[in-house]
């Protein structure tokens, strides 16, 4: 990963206001410095209320926040109300505890939904957060306000994980039917039977965008884990032993066809299904969520 925003990704800053508050403007800052240094926008790279300043604008149309923030010159394209309500739903049962190099699955999460929240708080969208386990429900639904962001970030530093997703979460219906909205659900999509799908599946409908982040490790993905190995199933306690060299062609075929089908499931529902690989950059996952953002309006 050689993003600029590596050197930051520690415990201590992931877990606390001030450090969230940080990393996720250094990754969306990067995010839009990437933008700008490129001479083409393909797809996943629309950003839908700024572009770059060019010579010849009009200097009262620049955004003087977003060059305290980024030290670049951007320029707001339309005045136009483009506000959505942004839902965030983060599983926080016991599997997020999955450890890749030096964070957990719930620390990237922590990340991503810090990034994704500063991307839409900067556009003057309402935010909302929801924390689930089977032992903890925290809620924190959208509101626009300024200060409503310290909020959301001491909700994510406030999340643990613990036991696992419930059967029956209560929170069928998030979104708010009088305005256009999105819902992001954060997982690692471990689920006991098919639990996970069907409660992404209920929150679709056609003024709901929905968006799934499945978070991956690399270790996960690949097996790679010295030739033997016991695992942990961290939800039930059960442990395994095995050889990887053994099974690892086999593990990858499975894991990858259950990918495959979970994308081909969220495709036929009209639900986004992004495979995040927690060894890559997170710029992708902004540019998803700016896709899938344009859409709505």
């Amino acid at each position: 990963m050689h993003s600029g925003y590596h050197d930051l990704l520690s415990t201590e800053i992931v877990n606390s206001i001030k450090g969230l508050e940080l990393i996720s403007r250094v990754v969306v800052d990067s995010y839009l410095a990437g933008l700008n240094r490129s001479s083409k926008v393909g797809m996943g790279q629309e950003f839908s209320q700024y572009r770059s300043y060019e010579p010849g604008d009009d200097l009262r149309l620049l955004d003087w926040k977003m060059l305290a923030r980024s030290s670049r010159y951007y320029i707001k394209q339309s005045e136009i109300e483009t506000n959505i309500s942004v839902q965030f739903i983060l599983d926080t049962s016991r599997s997020m505890l999955h450890k890749e190099e030096k964070l957990t699955k719930l620390d990237y999460a922590r990340v991503l939904v810090a990034a994704i929240g500063y991307l839409a708080h900067s556009q003057g969208d309402a935010l909302g957060l929801f924390t689930i386990n089977d032992e903890r429900v925290h809620t924190l639904y959208p509101k626009v306000e300024k200060r409503h962001f310290n909020r959301f970030l001491n909700h994510l530093v406030d999340a643990d994980a613990q036991g696992r997703w419930p059967q029956v979460p209560g929170l069928e219906h998030l979104h708010n039917r009088r305005r256009k909205s999105m819902t992001i659900f954060v997982s690692d999509m471990y689920a006991h039977d098919n639990e996970l799908f069907e409660f992404v599946k209920g929150q679709k409908n056609p003024r709901n965008e929905v968006m799934v982040i499945h978070l991956a490790g690399a270790n996960e993905l690949q097996l790679n884990y010295p030739a033997a190995v016991s695992l942990e199933d961290l939800e039930t306690g059960k442990r395994i032993k095995l050889n990887t060299k053994e099974v690892r062609s086999q593990y990858i075929r499975s894991i990858t066809d259950y990918h495959t089908h979970l994308s081909q499931l969220m495709l036929e529902h009209g639900i986004g299904y992004h495979l995040f690989n927690m060894s890559e950059p997170m710029g992708e996952v902004l540019g998803t969520f700016l896709k899938r953002r344009k859409k709505l309006l």
